[in-house]
């Protein structure tokens, strides 16, 4: 296609839909958090956070891009065996031990890991500086930065989400109105069916960010559309692949899972439970994978194999900057909560509503950090200059969770799965996506996202 592939980690509508449909509200500030959505207060559960390396890299050269991606895979690695230590040395130990025995190791594993991405990427242009700052972790929680692993920090982390972070829906504002549709906008969809993920396609690999890594994420994704999608993907591989959808898209829809918990379930030994995700996980009710159009151009093509991502799995840790977890009810769609999970009245469903960028730089297909290469529009719709509208995707996600207030408090409750140390926090809600549509698709989907027609 002659469009660059930049190493290492779409909105008025073309629509995938599984179990029926959903009118969701518009969003006042365009694929930005809800209004009022606060920053998570920290958990007292303790947990080791450590700098994300990979957003402060320039751009990576294609030769050294295997090297990069290995050893950014490897730092996420020593982050979980760092975590796993610290909860099973829990009361060993004295006042220091948590530094000497688990920070100070990890700090000298990513120096030399640090310095290997640094090197990798200075053989063929120039070395990034100022890497080593990243090196240092900081223990979280639990008050004693330097204690002797005494506050059992796992089973901390296994018991949040909290009661305090649920919300009835019908507390939660009304949205404000989103952006009008212009006459020059595109108003159009396109919808194929790919499905809930009966057939239980899961993993715990993010092969966009972390690519060759088998247990990357570090939590499970559910996947439709292409059958294939591992650790080891590559646009190849997904390009010779089956898919889910009923009309041939063979790209790539992820996300992770939902879990319904109860304080009686019996114990869980498996690997979800060494990275601190329990419960069982859920089928959505409803799947709706859409594309949509801008509200002030009509849309051009976006290139087979474009990469994007939307929210950060790790905003407890890094910040809301960028956040974009959307959580509603259906019935309740103008009423949108970011940092607490919805409590749905009868008969309603628990609904994650995941709008990705759609802004692309008209280039690349990916970029070091899976964000420079397509962003979102500004608040009126419109898209910055020098990039080209294309269709937006929109990934809304349906459950039937029957759980009360009354119920939440008792431990009987749903959560995401997310790293260990991001607590099951709801704005950690997340997505990842690659466009590996034919050329013959694609160009259908943007005449009827331009021409105004639901296909």
């Amino acid at each position: 296609m002659g469009h660059a592939r930049r190493p290492h980690s779409v909105l008025r509508s073309l629509a995938l839909v599984a179990g029926g449909g959903l009118a969701v509200a518009s969003f006042a500030a365009v694929g930005a958090a809800p209004a009022g959505a606060s920053t998570p207060s920290a958990s007292r559960a303790q947990t080791i956070t450590c700098p994300t390396v990979a957003d402060r890299l320039p751009a990576v050269p294609v030769q050294a891009k295997a090297e990069v991606d290995r050893n950014l895979g490897q730092l996420d690695t020593q982050i979980k065996e760092a975590n796993a230590r610290l909860v099973s040395s829990a009361g060993q130990g004295g006042p220091n031990f948590v530094q000497n025995a688990i920070l100070g190791p990890l700090k000298d594993k990513r120096v030399a890991t640090i310095n290997r991405i640094a090197t990798a990427i200075g053989r063929v242009a120039q070395r990034p500086a100022g890497l080593d700052a990243l090196a240092p972790c900081t223990l979280t929680g639990a008050g004693d930065a330097g204690g002797g692993g005494q506050a059992g920090g796992g089973q901390q982390a296994t018991a949040n989400p909290t009661a305090a972070d649920f919300i009835d829906i019908r507390q939660v504002p009304r949205s404000a109105g989103g952006v009008k549709t212009t006459r020059s906008g595109s108003r159009g969809t396109f919808t194929s069916r790919c499905g809930r993920n009966q057939n239980g396609h899961h993993n715990s690999a993010n092969f966009i960010v972390a690519p060759g890594v088998e247990n990357g994420a570090h939590h499970i994704h559910d996947y439709v559309g292409n059958r294939s999608t591992d650790a080891f993907s590559t646009d190849g591989s997904l390009s010779r692949a089956g898919t889910t959808c009923s009309n041939g898209d063979q790209s790539t829809y992820y996300w992770p899972v939902v879990r319904l918990r109860s304080a009686a379930d019996s114990a869980q030994n498996d690997s979800s439970a060494a990275d601190l995700n329990i419960g069982r996980v859920l089928v959505p009710s409803t799947v709706s994978i859409q594309y949509r159009g801008n509200a002030r151009s009509k849309v051009t093509a976006m290139p087979r194999f474009l990469r994007a991502v939307t929210g950060d799995a790790k905003s407890l840790t890094n910040g809301t900057a960028n956040a974009r977890a959307h959580w509603t009810c259906t019935g309740f769609t103008d009423r949108v909560t970011a940092d607490k999970y919805p409590i749905c009245p009868s008969g309603s469903r628990v609904t994650r509503v995941l709008d990705f960028p759609s802004c692309w730089d008209g280039q690349n297909t990916d970029s070091a950090n899976h964000r420079a290469h397509i962003v979102f529009p500004d608040a009126a719709g419109a898209c910055p200059s020098g990039t080209k509208a294309v269709p937006q995707l929109r990934m809304t996600l349906g459950y039937t969770i029957k759980v009360s207030k009354a119920q939440i408090a008792k431990g009987t409750l749903y959560a995401l799965d997310t790293f260990p140390e991001q607590l099951h926090k709801p704005i950690t809600d997340h997505g990842d996506f690659e466009n590996v549509m034919s050329s013959r698709l694609m160009r259908k989907a943007v005449t009827c996202i331009n021409t105004g027609r639901r296909c």
